[in-house]
């Protein structure tokens, strides 16, 4: 039977090239160092574990759990008034996800009719362009590139393209360029949204994965973008709560009865202990995060001060869990340069061009493995190739 034509771009040939590759190198012998998916290699903190235990243990949470909890709507918009500053309605401006992908991909379906347009970062996270593919939408790419800081330039956007789009994606602090953005650009971003009649989605997954005293913003905090957007955040990255597979949209309230309208057919809820283990990470210490947040700085110092002894030198990145790094001299390939890295170093990393065209000339390094990991990654690296 034949698939779908909505399916036959979804799979990344590049994501499934390297695996079938690391397999081979492993078949060989060497244990492999993957810095490839981005998850949280880390548990959540002990009162968040004991928080899902005991829920775990009383039998009225196994019913189905079609809303979220109003405790834990609650407590999301007293740590985003905490955290940023942003006040929100708990009862419709915040709605519970199965994890933020949950929402990334399905808020197309509610806004995105077969032939629309919609906005989308080049290079980006790949749900950004799938959760479009499947709702039968047309995608005009936002190019992130290192002369404009990797912000898309959206006076470059064509009058009669932005009169069509639908909707905008946007993604700081970013995977996979591994930069922020500042009040300027939101400002901008508002005003352009408002003028073109534009819905703005933000992913800020990666807000409190920050280094060295910096502070990333959220979206919401400029005045207007209720009125233009919402923006998905997740406690995967914030608490190391990646499995438990729980995370929100906020913000604009019509916005997100749309998006609660597709999921209600779609889905029962986010499990009940799950959503309790939430409140207690958003009520709980924060030490933790803290905590985080300094073991991946210190990750992400080892792998760039490391690699740049050794002449391969990349910027560090003030957010999120990733480096984004220029190819070595020499290469014009990411995929060939990330191949030769896996067959000669054993160090797994995603070439750039599996994000989109844009993303060539870079490889997405996660700084997803104990720093003595990371420290062998770099000495194989060292010895495996030349690059002064």
């Amino acid at each position: 039977m034949e698939v779908a034509q909505r399916i036959k771009g979804l799979e990344s040939a590049i994501f499934n090239e390297m695996e079938q590759y690391k397999k081979q190198v492993e078949g060989r012998g060497l244990k492999v160092i993957n810095l490839g998916v981005g998850s949280p290699d880390r548990p959540p903190a002990p009162h968040i574990i004991a928080a899902l235990h005991r829920a775990i243990d009383n039998p009225l949470n196994y019913r189905y759990p079609l809303e979220g909890l109003p405790a834990l709507h609650q407590a999301l918009a007293r740590w985003y008034r905490r955290r940023f500053g942003v006040e929100l309605d708990p009862d419709h401006e915040v709605l519970v996800l199965m994890g933020s992908q949950d929402g990334l991909a399905h808020i197309a379906l509610a806004y995105i009719n077969p032939g629309d347009v919609a906005l989308v970062p080049d290079p980006g996270y790949p749900i950004y362009a799938c959760s479009i593919l499947l709702a039968g939408g047309e995608i005009y790419p936002m190019p992130l590139l290192a002369e404009n800081n990797f912000l898309p330039d959206l006076s470059a956007i064509p009058g009669e393209v932005a009169r069509r789009a639908r909707l905008m994606w946007l993604n700081y602090p970013n995977n996979p360029v591994a930069v922020s953005a500042n009040r300027e650009f939101f400002e901008h971003v508002v005003d352009f949204a408002r003028h073109y009649d534009i819905l703005v989605c933000h992913d800020v997954a990666y807000a409190e994965l920050a280094y060295d005293g910096f502070k990333p913003m959220s979206f919401l905090e400029v005045p207007g973008a209720k009125e233009v957007g919402i923006e998905f955040y997740s406690l995967s990255k914030t608490y190391n709560m990646a499995g438990c597979r729980i995370g929100f949209a906020v913000g604009n309230r019509d916005v997100l009865a749309a998006l609660a309208r597709i999921k209600s057919n779609i889905d029962y809820g986010v499990f009940r202990a799950v959503q309790e283990a939430g409140i207690a990470a958003l009520e709980g210490p924060q030490d933790c995060v803290e905590e985080t947040a300094r073991i991946y700085q210190r990750r992400r110092d080892v792998l760039v001060e490391g690699l740049a002894r050794y002449g391969w030198h990349m910027p560090k990145p003030n957010a999120s869990m990733f480096v984004w790094a220029p190819l070595p001299a020499g290469y014009t390939s990411s995929r060939q340069f990330a191949l030769d890295l896996l067959e000669r170093a054993g160090v797994l990393v995603v070439p750039g061009l599996a994000f989109g065209a844009m993303g060539e000339g870079y490889v997405r390094m996660a700084l997803v493995q104990e720093e003595e990991l990371l420290v062998e990654a770099v000495e194989r690296i060292g010895r495996a190739f030349s690059f002064r």
